[in-house]
C-alpha cells in the first residue's frame, strides 16, 4: 500500500504538500556541485526521525565521515543516535565481489551489477525496517556508468529495478555533466524527478518538482536556503569525483 511521506522541511514541502508516495523512486538529477546530495540529505534526516532506516551507497564519498558531516550540517542530525538504522555501501573498485560487514559498512565493488544486488540484500538485513520503512539513497550513479566491461549491463540494471515493483523507496541522485543519454533513460522511469541547477557570484542553489507520480505538487522553481560555504563543499566532492573515481572505474 502507498502512503506518503512529510519531510517537515517548509521550503520543501511547499513543492508537495500531499507528500512523496512512498515506497516509490525519487531522482534528483542536475549538473555536478549542484547540490543533490544535499537536497536528498534533507529527505534522510526527516526519515530517520519518522522511524525509517537507511542505507547509504555515497559513490562520490571517500569515506562515510562526510556523510556525518553533511547530515548534521544539513539536518542537525548525528547518524550516532540512530544505531541499526543506517548502513554504508562503499564502492572499492579493486575488490571482485564484497567483503563482508564491518559493522554497519560494506565494501564492495557495486560497479558489477550482480555485487550491486548482493551489497544492497546484505546492507538491507542489517537494518531495521520500520516506520516509512527502508530508504536506499544511492547518489553519484553516473559513476558506475563509465565502466567499459559492466556500464551498459548496470544502466540495465538500474532501468529494470526503476520498472519494477519497489520494496523499499530508492532515492536516486545523478549529475547529469556526463552520460547525460543514459541518465535521461533513468529520469524517464523514475516515479518522481526533481531537478536542479546552481548560480555563482553569489553561489545558490535552485530546484522544481519535473514529475511526481500519484500526487498534486507545485511545478514553481525554488532557491534552496543553504549556505554557500555548504554549496561550495559539494563542488569539491563533485570535483574529487570526476579526478578521483572515474579513472578507477574506467579500468573496470
Amino acid at each position: 500500500m502507498t502512503a506518503s511521506f512529510i519531510s517537515g522541511a517548509d521550503w520543501f514541502d511547499q513543492l508537495m504538500p500531499a507528500g512523496l508516495p512512498v515506497p516509490s523512486a525519487l531522482m534528483l538529477s542536475g549538473p555536478g556541485g549542484s547540490g543533490k546530495p544535499l537536497i536528498g540529505n534533507v529527505l534522510v534526516g526527516s526519515w530517520l526521525r519518522q522511524g525509517g532506516s537507511v542505507v547509504f551507497i555515497s559513490l562520490q564519498y571517500p569515506d562515510p565521515s562526510f556523510i556525518y558531516t553533511a547530515l548534521k550540517n544539513v539536518s542537525g542530525l548525528d547518524l550516532d543516535d540512530f544505531t541499526g538504522r543506517f548502513a554504508f555501501i562503499e564502492l572499492a573498485p579493486e575488490l571482485e565481489g564484497l567483503l563482508e560487514p564491518q559493522g554497519n559498512r560494506i565494501k564492495a565493488n557495486v560497479v558489477i551489477p550482480e555485487v550491486w544486488d548482493q551489497a544492497l540484500e546484505k546492507a538491507c538485513s542489517l537494518v531495521e525496517n520500520q516506520g516509512p520503512g527502508i530508504l536506499i539513497f544511492a547518489s553519484a550513479i553516473n559513476l558506475l556508468l563509465f565502466s567499459p566491461t559492466y556500464g551498459r549491463r548496470t544502466l540495465a540494471k538500474l532501468k529494470a529495478m526503476l520498472g519494477a515493483e519497489k520494496p523499499y523507496t530508492y532515492l536516486l541522485a545523478a549529475s547529469t555533466n556526463a552520460k547525460a543519454e543514459e541518465i535521461a533513460e533513468l529520469e524517464d522511469l523514475a516515479d518522481h524527478l526533481i531537478v536542479t541547477r546552481s548560480e555563482h557570484d553569489p553561489f545558490r542553489l535552485f530546484m522544481r518538482i519535473e514529475r511526481l507520480s500519484g500526487s498534486e505538487f507545485n511545478p514553481i522553481e525554488i532557491q534552496v536556503p543553504f549556505k554557500a560555504g555548504m554549496l561550495e563543499d559539494t563542488k569539491e566532492i563533485a570535483d574529487h569525483s570526476r579526478q578521483r573515481i572515474i579513472p578507477l572505474v574506467s579500468k573496470i
